[in-house]
Parts: C-alpha cells; sequence; structure tokens
C-alpha cells in the first residue's frame, strides 16, 4: 500500500469517528439506556372540574428482553417481578394536582419523563396522593378511593406500545378516561381510574366544529371495537385521538332543544387527522 492511501485512509477515520461521537454526547444516551417521556391527555365528563393528585410515576423494565424495532419481540420474555432482569425506575415529575378537564380535544401534557436502563417496559405504576377531588356546578366534592383499594395505578404493557421516534427516545400518551373513572353513590364520588394509551403513530383522530355553541353539545365516536367521547370548547371546536383505524359513527347529542346528528362511515387511518369540518345543529 502507498503512503498517499495510508495517509488518505487515516485522515478518513480521524473525520468520521468524531462524528459519532458527537452525535453520542448530542443525545446524551450510552448503548444501555433509552429516554422515555409519557404524555397524559384526557376523555372528558360532564363536570366542571376533575383534580387528581399524582405523586409519582415509575416504569417496570425487562433489562434483558431488549427491544425490537417494528413490534419484534421474539426471544425470551421475563414476566416475574422477583427476576433479576426486571428492575424498577422512577421518573422525574412535578407531582401535586392536575386537572384533566383541561387536557382534552387535543391537548395534552408531559406528565413523566426520564432516562432508564435500555430494555423493554413492561409496567407504569402511577402513586395517587390524597388531594383528589371533582367541582360539579360549582360544588367541590372529595374524590374517595374505594374502600380496600390501593393508592396506585399499574398498567400493563401489551409489547410494541412505544413509539420510538428516535433511536433510544421513547414516548406514550396516556387517555384518562373520567367518565369511566368516577362512580357516584349516595351522592358521593369514588375514583376507580380508567386508563388507556396510545402513539400517534399508530393510531387516528376525528375533529370537527360543532355549532351552535348554545346547544351545549356531547360528540361520540364508536365503531364494534371502540368508544371515545368529546365536549367542544366554547368555540365548538372538538378533536379525538388515540383512534384506532377503522370505520366509525359520530353520534353529536344536542340540548336546548337542539336536535342530534349522527354522520355514518367516518373512515379514521393512522397518522391522519379526519376532518369532519362545520356540523350545524338545528332546533
Amino acid at each position: 500500500m502507498k503512503w498517499g492511501s495510508i495517509l488518505l485512509i487515516t485522515v478518513m477515520v480521524t473525520l468520521f469517528f468524531p462524528g459519532c461521537k458527537k452525535e453520542n454526547s448530542q443525545s446524551g444516551l450510552s448503548s444501555n439506556q433509552q429516554n422515555v417521556s409519557i404524555y397524559l391527555t384526557d376523555d372528558p365528563a360532564l363536570f366542571d372540574k376533575v383534580l387528581i393528585d399524582i405523586q409519582s410515576v415509575q416504569v417496570q423494565v425487562d433489562t434483558c428482553n431488549r427491544r425490537h424495532n417494528d413490534d419484534d419481540h421474539d426471544g425470551d420474555h421475563h414476566d416475574k417481578d422477583d427476576d433479576s432482569c426486571v428492575i424498577w425506575k422512577t421518573l422525574d415529575i412535578r407531582p401535586g394536582v392536575y386537572d384533566l378537564l383541561t387536557l382534552r380535544n387535543g391537548l395534552d401534557t408531559l406528565l413523566a419523563g426520564g432516562i432508564v436502563p435500555a430494555g423493554e417496559i413492561k409496567k407504569i405504576k402511577i402513586e395517587l396522593g390524597t388531594d383528589n377531588s371533582l367541582v360539579k356546578d360549582s360544588v367541590v366534592y372529595p374524590l374517595n378511593l374505594p374502600r380496600g383499594a390501593q393508592s396506585f395505578i399499574i398498567l400493563k404493557m401489551k409489547g410494541g406500545d412505544w413509539d420510538e421516534f428516535r433511536p433510544g427516545q421513547l414516548r406514550l400518551w396516556l387517555d384518562f378516561d373520567v367518565a369511566r373513572s368516577i362512580i357516584q353513590f349516595n351522592n358521593m364520588f369514588f375514583l376507580n381510574p380508567v386508563i388507556h394509551f396510545f402513539t400517534v403513530k399508530s393510531t387516528g383522530s376525528i375533529q370537527g366544529d360543532v355549532v351552535p355553541r348554545e346547544a351545549l353539545a356531547v360528540v361520540s365516536v364508536y365503531n364494534s371495537n371502540d368508544t371515545a367521547y368529546a365536549i367542544p370548547r366554547h368555540d365548538g371546536e372538538f378533536k379525538i385521538r388515540g383512534l384506532k383505524e377503522g370505520s366509525y359513527t359520530v353520534f353529536i347529542n344536542g340540548s336546548n332543544g337542539y336536535q342530534d346528528t349522527t354522520i355514518n362511515n367516518v373512515n379514521v387511518s393512522i397518522r391522519h387527522e379526519t376532518n369532519l369540518g362545520k356540523i350545524t345543529l338545528r332546533h
């Protein structure tokens, strides 16, 4: 080999490897780490406010079962909590009270995030505080856990649930289904949390604009497998996210003398917003 060729190879190696090192330092992750972000959003109900006290969020990671792209989960699975491969990691959050009804019609907030060991995330654990309440017709009611219930929520992952939008960067949305989570009994309210999780990359959404605002409409979107709700904003706009691909019926329930309206065969596809445009309710 000629000395000129050797010098050229040396220069190429010198230029290439510092670039790779810079990319790794920018991500802040090593090969045995991943960064997770969990967003909170809401499926609404007919209350003024729903205030949930969230104190901590943890994820359970199976470090022996590394994630595979394209939902490929071949290999050994470790489902036992006492397995030496399985560890719990606490994420960074802002502990305190969250008004779930501010997180509707496409809005969300970053609930928790942080760097955890690489591996398959098996569970999410949400620790609740005691300062839970709701407001209905301007009256504040305590929101109690049922007698004997645990003060935490465990969400079990199914596999392939997370959106790895960049290498080692994972995100997931938690949809707190308020209508199904609150039980009224003897003029008391109890919290039995029902939470669905989704990613933007694997679901679609429906949006529209219901007028007039005096109709105080409630929007239901459903098919044989799924049901979701929306209460339009004061300007009439609504948006429902986290819908699986398929055909849906949209039912707009009017009030104050306004007639109901049904829209059939509304198609939803992944990563797409189906816009119904302006929907006018009649007397």
